[in-house]
């Protein structure tokens, strides 16, 4: 099998590991935001900061801050990281500020208004920069991802990245997750519901950031649907949904990681499909049981 001479001969173990460990990583952290994600219908805004992405990865290339094709893989080291980053992060900090909050009566630009300008004006900037760059970065990588564009730094910086979500969910969970279940009836208990968006859309950049590398600009949001809505199909009780969550992530990235590696496909791509099969064989035995009980 070329999944064990990939991992385990010492000739290409170098490699690849690093985007096995940062795939770990990756479900990780985009499993126990997936089920907020799910729960709070924020699908979309997932998919407008990992399009941002793109937009700093042209800023990136403008600055020469990454690598030309035949060289070392692209966006190795601390400034590149930090500029993709810091853009991922304005975009989500812009759409909570352009966007209308909780449905009350502000006046504002709906959200999947704001996510739409916010997505397609990243998705433009880096394409224009990119082309003003004319260093030959080979950028379609970045659209679906690629083990091989992922070193020792980024599976570092994906586990600081998923360590971070982690604890802070833990220290929010009570007012997040009442306001994700609730938000009217959390804005009324004195939740600081403005806080808890704002909170799951930092997160949400920061997934993006981890995920972007193995799973591609394009399909990084899949990461932070698939498992939460596969999980919520499987049970209602929020811990059991969390931790299905977590498992179907694991299963997702490294049947992923295995078909990309034995078939020699792109690993975005494989990750993804591996979880929407599993997401349709949830629905197929969510409906059995909903049969067998009628």
């Amino acid at each position: 099998m070329k999944t064990i001479q990939y991992l385990f001969d010492p000739m290409y173990s170098g490699l690849y590991w690093p985007g096995v460990i940062a795939g770990l990583a990756m479900a990780m952290m985009c499993a126990v935001l997936s089920v907020l994600v799910v729960l709070k219908k924020l699908a979309f805004i997932g998919q407008g900061i990992s399009h941002a992405a793109f937009g700093g990865i042209g800023l990136a290339a403008v600055l020469g801050l990454t690598a030309a094709v035949g060289k070392a893989a692209p966006m190795h080291g601390v400034p590149q990281f930090g500029i993709v980053l810091g853009f991922c992060l304005g975009a989500a900090l812009l759409i909570g500020l352009i966007s209308k909050r909780g449905g009350g009566g502000e006046a504002g630009t709906h959200a999947d208004t704001a996510i739409g300008i916010v997505l397609v004006g990243s998705m433009a900037l880096g394409a224009i920069l990119l082309k003003t760059a004319k260093n030959g970065m080979a950028w379609e990588s970045f659209l679906f991802g690629s083990l091989m564009n992922v070193g020792g730094f980024d599976a570092a910086g994906a586990w600081v990245l998923a360590l971070v979500t982690v604890v802070v969910l833990i220290a929010g969970r009570r007012g997040i997750v009442f306001w994700a279940f609730d938000e009217p009836g959390a804005q009324a208990f004195g939740v600081n519901v403005g806080a808890c968006r704002l909170v799951l859309l930092v997160l949400l950049a920061l997934a993006t950031v981890a995920s972007m590398k193995l799973a591609g600009v394009v399909l990084a949001t899949a990461m932070l649907v698939l498992p939460g809505a596969i999980a919520l199909k499987l049970s209602a009780r929020l811990w059991t949904v969390v931790a299905i969550s977590v498992a179907v992530s694991v299963i997702g990235v490294l049947g992923g990681v295995v078909v990309s590696f034995e078939w020699d496909w792109p690993p975005g791509p494989c990750i993804v499909g591996v979880l929407s099969v599993m997401f349709g064989t949830a629905m197929l035995a969510g409906r059995r049981e909903t049969s067998n009980e009628s």
